[in-house]
């Protein structure tokens, strides 16, 4: 029998495959692209999986071979069958959204629950963090500093974001405190087991240090079905007992650091030219929970 080796799609396609033979199969993620977290993206991946492994479920780390010389670092963890929530919810009814919704907010509320001490990128496999610069952590900043960059913007336009932004982070700010954040959770990221329930959060590599709210704004981004931003916010509510409404608030003022970062980057990608049209409804209305 024949060893597999096949391409998986997605972001970090050609830099990840589904490898095995038979029932025996694994994912290999080769890091051939620089990382923001330099030569330790491979160990910092694992370093989380193996952190939140038994909180949530994640890969199993098969084996991690360092960046050397000539060679670059290499990932291997164990294979979790099952479809991807996005293919589940695509198209789904309101009792679909809801079961998914649901369990995807209580994987965002748990998480939002491993505290850290300082919002940054977790940069070498003992997650030492090293901080964010302002621009990142500060919503005001971020706009002044993106402000050029987005489209269409007249000049009640970009005041208009000015003031949403300093609103947005004072209420932010009365949080308080950071935790771990996946940095992309969404449906995609998310495999589900026979049963309906999650399997595995995957696809580490923009997890850091931030807002305990960001996931919870990523899961509620783009979709904007009443089933599916109900389930999520009950979901989230019953691991970190928040109102439902005081969580939705904070999310969306975490998601708008994420709308404009996104924005102003070139378009003619899916996520960016999205982000563009939200971000635009949100300025026009001055309300964060608008959207087209």
């Amino acid at each position: 029998m024949e060893m597999e080796w096949a391409p998986l799609p997605g972001g970090w396609s050609g830099e990840s495959f589904l490898t095995g033979i038979g029932e025996e199969r694994s994912v290999v993620r080769i890091y051939a692209r620089p990382s923001a977290r330099g030569v330790y993206a491979a160990q910092v991946d694992a370093a989380l999986m193996r952190l939140v492994r038994g909180l949530v479920p994640t890969p199993e780390v098969v084996e991690l071979r360092p960046a050397a010389e000539g060679s670059p670092a290499l990932l291997v963890t164990r294979y979790v069958p099952g479809p991807r929530a996005d293919d589940v919810v695509r198209d789904a009814g309101p009792d679909v959204l809801a079961e998914v919704g649901g369990r995807l907010g209580r994987l965002a509320g748990t998480l939002a629950g491993v505290a850290t001490l300082k919002a940054g990128e977790f940069v070498d496999e003992d997650l030492r963090i090293e901080p964010f610069p302002q621009v990142r952590q500060d919503l005001p900043a971020l706009v002044e500093d993106r402000l050029d960059r987005l489209r269409g913007l007249d000049d009640v336009a970009r005041e208009s974001l000015r003031d949403l932004a300093h609103d947005a982070q004072q209420l932010l700010d009365e949080v308080g405190r950071t935790a771990l954040v996946h940095g992309d959770l969404t449906a995609k990221n998310v495999v589900l087991g026979a049963g309906g329930e999650v399997a595995a959060l995957v696809d580490w590599e923009h997890a850091h240090s931030g807002h305990p709210h960001a996931d919870l704004g990523s899961l509620l981004r783009f979709d904007r079905h009443p089933a599916w931003e109900e389930a999520v916010l009950s979901g989230w509510s019953a691991v970190r007992d928040e109102d439902p409404g005081v969580a939705r608030d904070r999310a969306r003022c975490a998601d708008l650091l994420a709308l404009v970062d996104l924005a102003a980057r070139p378009g003619g990608n899916l996520v960016v030219d999205l982000a563009e049209v939200f971000l635009a409804e949100v300025v026009r209305t001055g309300d964060v929970h608008a959207h087209p």
